[in-house]
């Protein structure tokens, strides 16, 4: 597609943000995608005294997590609590989870593997995949890892903001701080697949274009993907043929 017709991607990314449970489904349903031999995918975060999923992939039964969370065991709860990367090529020889493994291989799974995510304030955190079929995840390991770098960064944003929005009444005002523009680098790594320094160049071209300051154009976008108001009409584009 030319871009004539290429919507600029901070652009595309505020007008289809839907909230943050869309952002992290979309980004799950991106980790399938990615890795070879992947049926579903799930976050796996712990959130105070409990392990719970922040998101999970069209077609994950709930109870492949929810099950390792009531026992307290399982490949997720591993990797999230141990920062060990746990990887079971084929659950019907696998001895370590006897409470989980009988409900997994009832629903279909036979291989799992779960990558530990580095998020802020040292919170315990996973990226969990399942296979249908025994080794089906063998050949996926390394961009299982490289996946899970990435959506580090969407997994901080999603737990800062769930932080402010309940230590704040209006989530806007709690969202227009120093970490704002940081939030929307993160969400725009996450969403566009580029770095750092990428996402911050994409904000500072469309900030100049419409005439906005950069924190209050990085606040419109990260209060969009957190949901706390109607999705505004589409502005103006970034001009056009600059990037590639």
């Amino acid at each position: 597609m030319s871009s004539e017709t290429t919507p600029d991607p901070l652009e595309h990314a505020i007008v289809r943000s839907g909230g943050l449970d869309t952002l992290l489904r979309d980004l799950t349903d991106r980790a399938v995608e990615a890795v070879p031999g992947a049926a579903a995918c799930s976050i796996t975060v712990r959130r105070g005294d409990r392990l719970l999923t922040l998101a999970g992939s069209g077609g994950l039964p709930s109870g492949l997590d929810l099950r390792q969370y009531e026992n307290g065991t399982g490949p997720c709860v591993t990797a999230a609590e141990t920062g060990t990367e746990q990887y079971a090529p084929d659950l019907t020889v696998e001895p370590r989870w006897p409470s989980y493994t009988p409900y997994a291989l009832s629903v279909g799974v036979r291989c799992v593997l779960a990558v530990p995510l580095a998020v802020a304030g040292g919170a315990h955190a996973a990226l969990n995949f399942y296979g249908l079929g025994p080794g089906a995840l063998g050949a996926g390991r390394e961009a299982a890892r490289a996946f899970a770098t990435r959506a580090e960064d969407a997994v901080d944003v999603a737990l800062r903001v769930e932080h402010e929005r309940a230590g704040a009444p209006d989530v806007r005002a709690a969202l227009l701080s120093r970490s704002v523009i940081d939030q929307a680098i993160g969400i725009l790594m996450a969403q566009e697949r580029v770095d750092a320094q990428r996402a911050l160049e994409r904000l500072r071209r469309v900030s100049q274009h419409r005439n906005t300051k950069l924190r209050d154009l990085a606040s419109d976008l990260v209060s969009r993907v957190a949901g706390d108001g109607a999705r505004a009409p589409q502005g103006p584009r970034a001009p056009r043929g600059r990037e590639r």
